[in-house]
Protein backbone atom coordinates (compact mmCIF):
# COMPACT_ATOMS: atom_id res chain seq x y z
CA UNK A 1 0.00 0.00 0.00
CA UNK A 2 2.69 2.01 0.70
CA UNK A 3 4.76 1.78 -2.45
CA UNK A 4 2.09 2.30 -4.05
CA UNK A 5 1.53 5.95 -2.51
CA UNK A 6 4.67 6.69 -2.61
CA UNK A 7 5.22 5.63 -6.07
CA UNK A 8 2.02 7.54 -7.21
CA UNK A 9 3.31 10.87 -4.92
CA UNK A 10 6.50 10.28 -7.16
CA UNK A 11 5.11 9.98 -10.61
CA UNK A 12 3.34 13.67 -9.47
CA UNK A 13 6.39 15.23 -8.29
CA UNK A 14 7.94 14.21 -11.40
CA UNK A 15 5.28 15.77 -13.74
CA UNK A 16 5.23 19.32 -12.49
CA UNK A 17 6.26 21.43 -14.97
CA UNK A 18 5.66 24.74 -12.88
CA UNK A 19 6.81 26.08 -8.91
CA UNK A 20 4.82 28.58 -7.68
CA UNK A 21 6.30 30.09 -3.98
CA UNK A 22 3.42 30.28 -1.28
CA UNK A 23 1.63 33.69 -1.26
CA UNK A 24 2.46 36.21 1.20
CA UNK A 25 -0.83 35.93 3.28
CA UNK A 26 0.47 38.99 5.49
CA UNK A 27 -0.30 41.20 2.71
CA UNK A 28 -3.74 39.78 1.96
CA UNK A 29 -6.39 42.52 2.02
CA UNK A 30 -9.76 41.02 2.65
CA UNK A 31 -12.54 42.65 0.58
CA UNK A 32 -14.85 45.48 2.19
CA UNK A 33 -18.25 47.11 0.35
CA UNK A 34 -19.34 50.86 0.21
CA UNK A 35 -22.75 49.46 1.72
CA UNK A 36 -22.24 46.17 3.59
CA UNK A 37 -25.55 46.11 4.63
CA UNK A 38 -26.79 46.13 0.72
CA UNK A 39 -24.44 43.44 0.06
CA UNK A 40 -25.57 41.21 2.68
CA UNK A 41 -28.93 42.08 1.50
CA UNK A 42 -27.98 41.02 -2.21
CA UNK A 43 -25.84 37.87 -1.43
CA UNK A 44 -28.79 37.05 1.05
CA UNK A 45 -31.32 36.55 -1.62
CA UNK A 46 -29.30 35.71 -4.36
CA UNK A 47 -25.77 33.80 -3.34
CA UNK A 48 -27.23 32.43 -0.25
CA UNK A 49 -30.67 31.43 -1.47
CA UNK A 50 -32.18 32.77 1.44
CA UNK A 51 -35.41 35.23 1.88
CA UNK A 52 -34.62 38.55 3.40
CA UNK A 53 -37.66 40.60 5.43
CA UNK A 54 -36.85 44.07 6.90
CA UNK A 55 -38.40 45.25 10.15
CA UNK A 56 -39.68 48.82 9.90
CA UNK A 57 -40.35 50.56 13.74
CA UNK A 58 -43.85 49.14 15.63
CA UNK A 59 -43.81 46.06 12.86
CA UNK A 60 -44.79 42.89 15.12
CA UNK A 61 -42.23 40.22 15.10
CA UNK A 62 -44.69 37.64 14.95
CA UNK A 63 -46.28 39.12 11.90
CA UNK A 64 -42.98 38.97 10.03
CA UNK A 65 -43.08 35.04 11.09
CA UNK A 66 -46.08 34.67 9.98
CA UNK A 67 -45.74 36.27 7.13
CA UNK A 68 -42.60 34.04 6.02
CA UNK A 69 -44.51 31.26 6.74
CA UNK A 70 -48.28 31.48 6.73
CA UNK A 71 -48.78 27.81 6.45
CA UNK A 72 -46.58 27.11 9.98
CA UNK A 73 -48.31 25.13 12.78
CA UNK A 74 -45.50 25.12 15.43
CA UNK A 75 -42.99 27.82 16.29
CA UNK A 76 -39.82 27.41 18.55
CA UNK A 77 -37.85 29.92 19.97
CA UNK A 78 -36.71 31.70 23.02
CA UNK A 79 -36.33 34.89 21.73
CA UNK A 80 -38.47 37.72 23.59
CA UNK A 81 -41.66 38.81 22.11
CA UNK A 82 -41.50 36.00 20.15
CA UNK A 83 -44.95 33.99 20.16
CA UNK A 84 -43.88 30.06 20.06
CA UNK A 85 -45.42 27.09 21.14
CA UNK A 86 -42.14 25.20 21.55
CA UNK A 87 -39.10 26.63 24.30
CA UNK A 88 -35.56 25.07 22.87
CA UNK A 89 -34.43 25.97 26.95
CA UNK A 90 -37.11 23.22 27.73
CA UNK A 91 -38.12 20.92 24.61
CA UNK A 92 -36.39 17.76 23.90
CA UNK A 93 -34.64 17.28 20.66
CA UNK A 94 -37.83 15.09 19.53
CA UNK A 95 -39.77 17.70 20.13
CA UNK A 96 -37.52 20.18 18.29
CA UNK A 97 -37.45 17.51 15.26
CA UNK A 98 -41.49 18.15 14.68
CA UNK A 99 -41.14 21.93 14.89
CA UNK A 100 -42.11 24.10 11.18
CA UNK A 101 -40.37 27.11 12.16
CA UNK A 102 -37.22 28.01 14.44
CA UNK A 103 -36.87 31.40 15.35
CA UNK A 104 -33.03 32.25 16.49
CA UNK A 105 -30.79 35.28 16.70
CA UNK A 106 -27.87 36.06 14.55
CA UNK A 107 -25.14 37.90 16.02
CA UNK A 108 -23.09 38.75 13.15
CA UNK A 109 -23.92 39.11 9.50
CA UNK A 110 -21.26 38.84 6.60
CA UNK A 111 -21.26 40.88 3.72
CA UNK A 112 -18.71 38.58 1.84
CA UNK A 113 -20.85 35.12 1.89
CA UNK A 114 -24.21 36.44 3.75
CA UNK A 115 -23.93 33.94 6.39
CA UNK A 116 -25.06 34.75 9.88
CA UNK A 117 -23.02 33.91 13.07
CA UNK A 118 -25.32 31.94 15.47
CA UNK A 119 -23.71 31.55 18.89
CA UNK A 120 -25.53 29.09 21.18
CA UNK A 121 -28.00 30.60 23.13
CA UNK A 122 -30.39 28.34 24.16
CA UNK A 123 -30.18 24.58 25.87
CA UNK A 124 -31.11 22.66 22.58
CA UNK A 125 -29.00 24.08 19.76
CA UNK A 126 -31.45 21.34 17.28
CA UNK A 127 -33.47 24.20 16.78
CA UNK A 128 -31.02 25.98 14.28
CA UNK A 129 -30.87 22.61 12.71
CA UNK A 130 -33.55 20.25 13.04
CA UNK A 131 -36.56 22.94 12.43
CA UNK A 132 -38.09 22.80 9.14
CA UNK A 133 -37.89 26.47 8.04
CA UNK A 134 -35.59 28.91 10.08
CA UNK A 135 -36.21 32.39 10.80
CA UNK A 136 -32.92 34.61 11.83
CA UNK A 137 -33.76 37.88 13.67
CA UNK A 138 -30.76 39.90 12.73
CA UNK A 139 -29.63 43.77 13.27
CA UNK A 140 -28.50 46.07 11.01
CA UNK A 141 -25.45 47.27 13.06
CA UNK A 142 -24.11 43.77 13.40
CA UNK A 143 -23.52 43.41 9.25
CA UNK A 144 -19.51 43.19 8.76
CA UNK A 145 -17.92 43.16 4.92
CA UNK A 146 -15.82 39.80 5.74
CA UNK A 147 -14.65 36.48 7.61
CA UNK A 148 -11.92 38.20 8.73
CA UNK A 149 -13.94 41.11 10.66
CA UNK A 150 -16.25 38.50 12.34
CA UNK A 151 -13.63 36.26 13.34
CA UNK A 152 -12.23 39.44 14.83
CA UNK A 153 -15.80 40.06 16.91
CA UNK A 154 -16.18 36.86 17.86
CA UNK A 155 -12.25 36.21 19.38
CA UNK A 156 -12.98 39.93 21.22
CA UNK A 157 -16.80 38.82 22.60
CA UNK A 158 -17.31 38.44 26.37
CA UNK A 159 -21.16 37.47 25.86
CA UNK A 160 -21.24 34.82 22.82
CA UNK A 161 -19.71 31.98 24.85
CA UNK A 162 -20.53 32.50 28.57
CA UNK A 163 -22.99 29.63 28.90
CA UNK A 164 -22.63 27.64 26.14
CA UNK A 165 -19.65 26.78 23.97
CA UNK A 166 -20.94 26.05 20.89
CA UNK A 167 -21.87 28.97 17.88
CA UNK A 168 -22.08 28.13 14.29
CA UNK A 169 -22.11 30.35 10.89
CA UNK A 170 -25.91 29.53 8.76
CA UNK A 171 -25.54 30.56 5.47
CA UNK A 172 -29.45 29.92 3.42
CA UNK A 173 -31.14 26.72 3.41
CA UNK A 174 -29.24 23.48 3.72
CA UNK A 175 -28.75 21.94 0.08
CA UNK A 176 -26.66 19.48 -1.68
CA UNK A 177 -26.55 17.95 -4.95
CA UNK A 178 -24.40 15.43 -4.50
CA UNK A 179 -26.87 12.71 -4.73
CA UNK A 180 -27.27 11.58 -8.38
CA UNK A 181 -27.13 15.26 -9.73
CA UNK A 182 -30.45 16.38 -8.22
CA UNK A 183 -30.16 19.42 -5.90
CA UNK A 184 -31.84 18.47 -2.71
CA UNK A 185 -33.13 21.12 0.10
CA UNK A 186 -33.13 19.89 3.76
CA UNK A 187 -30.34 17.31 3.64
CA UNK A 188 -28.45 18.34 6.57
CA UNK A 189 -30.42 21.15 7.95
CA UNK A 190 -33.18 23.26 7.04
CA UNK A 191 -35.29 23.87 4.25
CA UNK A 192 -35.83 27.29 3.73
CA UNK A 193 -34.52 30.61 5.52
CA UNK A 194 -35.45 33.86 6.08
CA UNK A 195 -33.32 36.59 7.61
CA UNK A 196 -35.13 39.21 9.17
CA UNK A 197 -33.07 42.59 9.48
CA UNK A 198 -34.60 44.96 12.54
CA UNK A 199 -32.88 48.62 12.88
CA UNK A 200 -32.07 48.40 16.62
Amino acid sequence: MSNTRESVLSALRRNVREKYDMPDFGQLKPITFADPVAEYIKKTTTTAGAKLLEMQPGDDINLKVREAYPDAASVASNIAGVSASVNPDTATVEELEKVDVGVIEGKIGVAENACVWVPQQMKEKAVCFASQRLVVVLRRSAIVNNMHEAYDRIASSTEYFQQYKFGTFISGPSKTADIESALVYGAQAARALTVVLVNN
